[in-house]
């Protein structure tokens, strides 16, 4: 015999427990009312493929209504899932893919985040969010941070969106005048290469070096409206030697790749910080390209800056990776792979103690 309750939400998910009284994983079935909700299901059903192995459960779906067979706790995380981004559809909020996509990776991370106050941002935020939507919920505290305090510290691997979205952050706050410039900068050091000597004018020959920022302000701003800006002075791309002296004054700041800092030069970035302005420093201390002698100035600001207040570090790991889902595996086996190597160099410092 059939036991069911059912229970209504506001926004028209309907949630009943099933039990047949056999054996085999307990379920619980969703009913979606209202208009738009096929865009949970995906095309050709990929995000319910994908929420079956996010969370490790079996879906049915017969209309507007989805059956999850599975343990409990993860078939409560799917019709929290379901539920809340059903509500957002009803209070007429536009549910696209990607935030299907994003409601997945971010309760799977963490699963009594509140669906409606990740997306349904207001303010400086919401500005935000029209240029970039944060797709982890590490990537929305990484924004609300930077709106919130004059200085940012993000330390993760590449791909988790550090310096992409600094530079949405700044443009927002570029184009509402809330500072006058926008100034990114990076040390100028190769990555395990020599490239040895580059033709053409100096800023021909650290160009290459800056490229990736060039490369997030097009895609964010605009190539046209970019050089017309660069051309008022309202955003310069630089690197880190041309900020020794200056005074940085109603500015966005972003040092990019800060891992490759000497102590010196992190120390004399920092201190640029002029009166109404905000600083981001990004880097991934597992990624240092400096001299093995030399003291990476990120690892040491770690240290240093540890509790000062006003300033907020932010840690991204491999679940915050937004790139090819390739890149995410590839860090973990690169840190798996250097934690066994740590383990082998401790055990046999150990042994010959």
């Amino acid at each position: 015999m059939d036991a069911r309750e059912a229970s209504q939400t506001p926004g028209g998910a309907g949630e009943e427990r099933v039990g047949d009284g056999e054996p085999g994983p307990e379920r619980t079935a969703i009913t979606l009312a209202g208009e738009g909700v096929e865009v949970l299901y995906g095309t050709r059903d990929e995000h319910l493929r994908r929420i079956e192995t996010t969370f490790g459960v079996r879906l049915s779906v017969r209309g507007q209504q989805i059956l999850v067979e599975g343990e409990e706790a993860s078939r409560k995380v799917v019709v929290s899932l379901f539920t809340q981004l059903a509500d957002l559809l009803g209070r007429g909020y536009r549910v696209r893919g990607e935030d299907v996509t994003t409601a997945i990776r971010v309760l799977a991370t963490e699963p009594a985040t509140p669906l409606g106050d990740f997306f349904a941002a207001d303010g400086l935020m919401a500005s935000v969010r029209r240029l970039i939507s944060p797709r982890t919920l590490k990537q929305q505290l990484y924004v609300k941070a930077m709106l919130e305090h004059d200085m940012v510290i993000s330390i993760g691997p590449a791909g988790t969106g550090k310096t992409y979205l600094a530079v949405a952050v700044a443009a927002v706050m570029l184009s509402e005048k809330r500072v006058r410039r926008l100034i990114l900068t990076r040390p100028a050091v190769e990555a395990g290469e020599r490239l040895g000597f580059l033709p053409g004018d100096l800023a021909e020959k650290i160009n290459p070096y800056l490229r990736p920022l060039y490369d997030a302000l097009y895609d964010i701003v605009g190539f046209e409206k970019v050089g017309r800006m660069m051309e008022r002075g309202m955003i310069e791309v630089a690197p880190l030697a041309f900020m020794r002296g200056r005074t940085l004054n109603d500015s966005f700041i972003i040092l990019d790749e800060a891992q490759n800092t000497t102590t010196e030069q992190m120390k004399m970035l920092l201190t640029r910080v002029g009166f109404n302005s905000k600083a981001v420093i990004n880097g991934d201390v597992t990624q240092v390209d400096l001299p093995r002698a030399t003291t990476s100035g990120l690892r040491e600001a770690q240290e240093v800056l540890a509790g000062v207040e006003g300033l907020k570090f932010v840690h991204f790991d491999e679940r915050d990776v937004v790139r090819h889902a390739l890149v995410q595996k590839i860090i973990c086996a690169y840190d798996r792979h250097e934690r066994a190597r740590e383990a082998r160099a401790n055990g046999g410092a150990e042994g010959g103690a």
